[in-house]
């Protein structure tokens, strides 16, 4: 029996009757499928999920927040053994598509449903902690300093290795350990949601509910604050943020056990640790998994990141961590993402084939890679080990070389052949590679010349970076 066949008999079983419908709904970040079965106006949601674990701490999760008056979708069936159970159809509408939807009629009656988000979370975060077993959470009790490290080394090496963001590994971890040491001294016995953002809170009946929760923990209430307020794809203000903020901290000051100044002496740094995670699985899921839409995010949040480094102390000394994101912020070309400007960006590489072929994360799927390898290589020769393809000496050997000019005359008919249609067709992006061996020769030089024939042809911006070189520079 294949698994909409037991879904299918499952819902049999619960109602009495087969369905009207059985509709896959579209993959989600996790592992888990999720099926909508309808029957005339009632329908539920059925949720596959391999991982027994999780689903015994989404289960457990539910009868905790449900128990604290949370609205979170309601459980009509569950079986462990076959990882499967059936909950609430809450629909579609999400609070981020409700947010879209005020903003673009010039309204902000979005924050008013932000504001009954935030009045719901003394509930999520402090009622539900109460007498709550964090034993049953996934895949850990509590966001302690192990987790932070995770979403540090994820950011490392999913966001800043993947992007070619240039750091020093020691001064890196160094300054890793300060920000989760700092972290940790904030009170972290609360229930912390873990992924709370606006595509979690779903508007059903003029109410808001709560969905994917099977990733919470013990933890600090600065952390869920933080993915509420600074989530990208959200385009919160920075006056909004604050008056959103502001009414947290009243709704919270009710509450004796509540510290106003020690909750803000933390608040930006879990605000960043928070949006180093997000940065971590843009990189994963964008460029592993091919999902453009987290791709998508980047810019966004490094709007949101520079907004926090010029606005907010961060409260503890992490000076190389603070110049690699300033870097992020301010060299947007490390993101391999278009500006926001009217003309083609066509983006031209130099790199090694050992540590591989560049990405792009624009979310075009990529372009023309050249293979440079078969052409003479000066870096055979010992007095040009220590050269470029930008050095004259470089220059002269391969500009006397055939084969080089009959690479370079191919390679230039076939671009501009594509830039002329792309310019025709009214696309974005253009990405352009050259590899050789080790990315600093041939490489080198066939992307300069390439730049130069382009800049001399069309009206374009031009972006050309030498990987292995690490250096990158403008034309139009």
């Amino acid at each position: 029996m294949n698994l909409q066949e037991r879904i299918l008999q499952e819902y049999s079983r619960l109602k009495g009757m087969e369905p009207d419908f059985l509709i896959p709904l579209p993959p989600t970040a996790s592992n888990r499928k999720y099926f909508r079965l309808s029957k005339g106006n009632d329908s539920m949601i059925a949720c596959y999920n391999p991982d027994r674990a999780e689903n015994e701490a989404f289960l457990y999760v539910q009868k905790k927040l449900a128990g604290a008056g949370v609205n979170v979708p309601e459980i009509y069936f569950s079986d462990l053994e076959n990882h499967l159970y059936f909950q609430q159809d809450l629909g579609d509408v999400m609070l981020l598509d409700l947010a879209d939807t005020y903003r673009g009629k010039g309204s902000r009656e979005y924050l008013d449903w932000y504001k009954r988000v935030i009045g719901q979370m003394p509930a999520i975060q402090y009622k539900a902690s109460l007498d709550f077993d964090f034993s049953m959470c996934f895949p850990r009790d509590a966001f302690d300093k192990q987790s932070v490290f995770w979403d540090l080394n994820y950011f490392k090496y999913y966001f800043l290795k993947l992007m070619y963001v240039p750091f020093h590994e020691q001064e890196l971890e160094n300054d890793f350990h300060r920000l989760a040491d700092f972290l940790m001294d904030a009170d972290t016995g609360y229930f912390l949601f873990r992924d709370f953002q606006s595509r979690n809170i779903m508007i059903r009946d003029n109410e808001v509910f709560f969905i994917d929760f099977q990733g919470g923990r013990r933890g600090a209430l600065q952390y869920d604050l933080a993915s509420l307020l600074f989530e990208a794809k959200a385009r919160l203000t920075l006056d909004e943020r604050r008056e959103l903020l502001e009414h947290y901290l009243n709704v919270f000051s009710e509450y004796s056990f509540f510290d106003r100044v020690k909750f803000m002496k933390f608040f930006p740094a879990y605000c960043l640790i928070r949006m180093l995670q997000a940065f971590g699985a843009y990189g994963y899921r964008g460029y592993f998994e091919k999902k453009s839409l987290f791709l998508q995010s980047i810019p966004l949040a490094l709007g949101n990141l520079n907004e926090l480094l010029d606005t907010w102390d961060l409260g503890v000394e992490i000076p190389h961590l603070h110049s690699v994101l300033e870097k992020m912020c301010k060299d947007l070309k490390v993101t391999g993402l278009p500006e926001s400007l009217d003309k083609l960006l066509i983006s031209i590489n130099s790199f090694s084939y050992k540590k591989g072929i560049p990405q792009d994360f624009t979310g075009h799927g990529g372009g023309f890679v050249f293979d440079c390898r078969a052409l003479p290589n000066p870096g055979r020769l010992e007095e040009y080990k220590d050269k470029t393809g930008m050095d004259a000496a470089v220059i002269e050997f391969l500009e006397k070389e055939q084969d080089v000019k009959d690479f370079l005359r191919w390679t230039g008919e076939l671009v501009s052949a594509s830039v002329s249609n792309y310019l025709e067709r009214g696309h974005e992006h253009l990405m352009i590679s050259f590899g050789c061996t080790g990315g600093q020769h041939r490489s080198v030089y066939c992307a300069e010349q390439v730049y130069k024939l382009i800049r001399e042809k069309y009206d374009v911006r031009i972006k050309i970076r030498h990987i292995e070189q690490e250096t990158s520079s403008y034309g139009r």
